[in-house]
């Protein structure tokens, strides 16, 4: 798992902040941001915008986005592309763009944007099973920081789904309005009328293997190719082209691909910039830097972050449920981060006494006499 925040000196990037507070910092500022593409793109569905023809945009306006800072901002670092390089950006094109945006918008069809922001908390747990699974994120239950991290994981899923599924009493109620917010689209967001539950069940549980699926298959991918706006500017393409193949079979109504109001051109518009461009380089960004498992655990802050902006933007009023959600979530976030930091500290520890030891001094010493040439370097011209 790639970390250099616990490093002697620790790399500072922007306003000479420490990457381990960057990290945060991003993850914090990205749940703000999927948290109201939850709304937006239920607005766009129940404004008629075809299921297929939303992802095709949404990635374009992200691919273009991307490409020029891909392309000029790495340009030393980037590695030759190869035939095995080209695979491995296209399976995270099908698991990360394809099959994950294709899942959420049938299932969010046939759900409400609440029920499939709860389901997504399901996430970390997927992810730190699959991470643990393939040797990604290694799990010590034998020791302290192993079992924090299996207990923080829970500790979050439970608080978000408390939030979620426990009102309780009012606990803070804001001082009354005159005039109520008005919305900003002309539509309803409620809960879908007449749909398949089940089915849309089924759809947002896909959704959640296939991004997890993509949190852990991009650490990998990324050591061997470390240029990360590249992978994800490779990894959108690849995406749009499926989604146009897709759509060539699906879609036959010209009419589809055509915007009807300026509400339509929003949500796009967000869908593109916020939920793809800058979610994408920001998650990949974290991902090689912190690995799955810290990108995925930060999931159920999204839930939270829904309550509080309904609490303050929309003069709702903040309940029990959500106060004892926002602790669980919390904690659990404390004891995963601190298991990792635990983690570090016995990694470094167990270093330490292997190269101090009279053993590993003995090999480098054979190891280097061996390295010697057995004979001294003539310095006659051959």
């Amino acid at each position: 798992m790639a970390d250099t925040a616990g490093s002697a000196s620790p790399k500072r990037m922007w306003c000479s902040m420490p990457e381990k507070v960057q990290l945060h910092v991003a993850m914090l500022t990205l749940q703000f941001g999927y948290a109201g593409f939850h709304v937006v793109s239920r607005a766009a569905l129940n404004m008629g915008i075809s299921k297929l023809v939303f992802p095709v945009y949404r990635n374009i306006i992200a691919l273009i986005l991307l490409m020029p800072f891909a392309y000029f901002l790495e340009k030393k670092e980037r590695p030759a592309i190869t035939l095995k390089f080209l695979l491995q950006f296209f399976l995270l094109a099908l698991v990360g763009i394809t099959a994950n945006q294709g899942f959420y918008l049938l299932g969010l069809d046939n759900t409400s944007p609440t029920f499939a922001s709860a389901i997504q908390n399901s996430v970390p747990a997927i992810t730190f099973l699959m991470a643990a699974l393939l040797r990604i994120e290694k799990v010590r239950l034998d020791r302290k920081d192993g079992i924090a991290k299996v207990i923080g994981t829970i500790c979050c899923v439970a608080g978000a789904s408390v939030i979620t599924l426990y009102k309780g009493p009012a606990i803070y109620s804001p001082a009354p309005t005159l005039h109520k917010p008005t919305p900003m689209f002309n539509v309803s967001l409620g809960d879908a009328n007449g749909k398949n539950w089940t089915l849309g069940c089924v759809f947002l549980i896909g959704h959640c293997l296939s991004w997890s699926a993509w949190l852990v298959l991009q650490a990998p991918v990324l050591k061997k190719y470390p240029a990360r706006l590249s992978v994800t500017s490779y990894t959108c393409f690849f995406g749009l082209i499926q989604f146009l193949i897709i759509a060539a079979f699906f879609e036959r109504e010209p009419q589809a691909w055509i915007f009807h109001s300026g509400g339509e051109l929003f949500t796009i518009l967000y869908a593109g910039v916020v939920a793809s461009g800058i979610a994408f380089a920001v998650q990949i960004w974290c991902i090689d830097r912190g690995g799955p498992v810290f990108v995925a655990v930060y999931q159920p802050v999204q839930t939270l972050v829904v309550a509080i902006m309904a609490s303050i933007a929309l003069g709702e009023e903040f309940y029990l449920g959500g106060i004892i959600g926002a602790v669980l979530i919390i904690i659990g976030l404390y004891l995963v981060l601190w298991g990792k930091n635990e983690e570090r500290k016995f990694v470094s520890k167990e270093t330490a006494v292997i190269h101090s030891s009279p053993e590993h001094r003995t090999s480098s010493h054979i190891k280097a006499s061996l390295a010697q040439p057995l004979l001294p370097p003539s310095t006659e011209n051959v």
